[in-house]
């Protein structure tokens, strides 16, 4: 989780008590919406779960201690104002209690949007970054070092050109996809994100730009 307890929260426009917008930090979908009072927040910020205190039962409520359903914390934001919180989540389930992924009925699905799978991806080749298990292709691709990463995006390259300038549209969305594979294994490897690269055509895309 990326935040502390350092925030200058101000808990005294709602009577000791914050609303708190939950949005998942990979779709950016907004959830659902709670409240916290300073009790709430500073367990959330210790545990890594999303806790709300419940203005019906007067109590803590961790979301998810019932159901399973949790909500854990990856980043916590204060608006300008100080007195409203952003909290990006990987949830673990449907978030509303009535089954439904948000509190809206609304689909909060990776599949929603294919290109938010990049990041998930990235993810999960971080995470065989870290742990190296035995047998994947991907850990093989660690072990063999840097220079053989760069290789083989090399390599997918020119697949991709052959089959852009001779093959079919199948086969050249096959092999773009290894190239993309093998491309966020080298980004990984560099300690860079994918996320970086949209950055900079985003850039590039802005009225001005100059190639440097």
């Amino acid at each position: 989780m990326e935040q502390n307890l350092t925030l200058n929260i101000d808990f005294g426009k709602m009577n000791g008590l914050v609303p708190a917008i939950i949005q998942d930090a990979d779709t950016r979908q907004v959830l659902m919406l709670g409240y916290m009072n300073r009790e709430a927040y500073e367990k959330t910020v210790r545990e890594g779960r999303v806790c709300f205190y419940s203005r019906t039962r007067q109590c803590l409520w961790t979301k998810g201690e019932t159901s399973g359903n949790f909500l854990n914390v990856v980043s916590i934001k204060l608006d300008c104002d100080q007195d409203t919180l952003l909290i990006r989540v990987h949830p673990d389930g449907p978030v509303c209690h009535t089954g439904t992924d948000t509190c809206w009925g609304e689909s909060n699905s990776i599949n929603d949007n294919p290109l938010c799978f990049l990041s998930e991806l990235q993810n999960f080749i971080e995470k065989r970054h870290e742990e190296m298990p035995e047998g994947s292709y991907t850990t093989s691709l660690f072990q063999d070092g840097l220079n053989r990463m760069a290789q083989k995006v090399g390599e997918e390259a020119l697949e991709l050109v052959i089959e852009a300038c001779n093959g079919t549209d199948e086969r050249l969305i096959y092999e773009g996809s290894d190239m993309l594979y093998h491309l966020i294994v080298l980004l990984t490897s560099k300690g860079l994100r994918i996320e970086q690269m949209a950055a900079e055509l985003r850039e590039r895309h802005a009225p001005g730009w100059k190639k440097h």
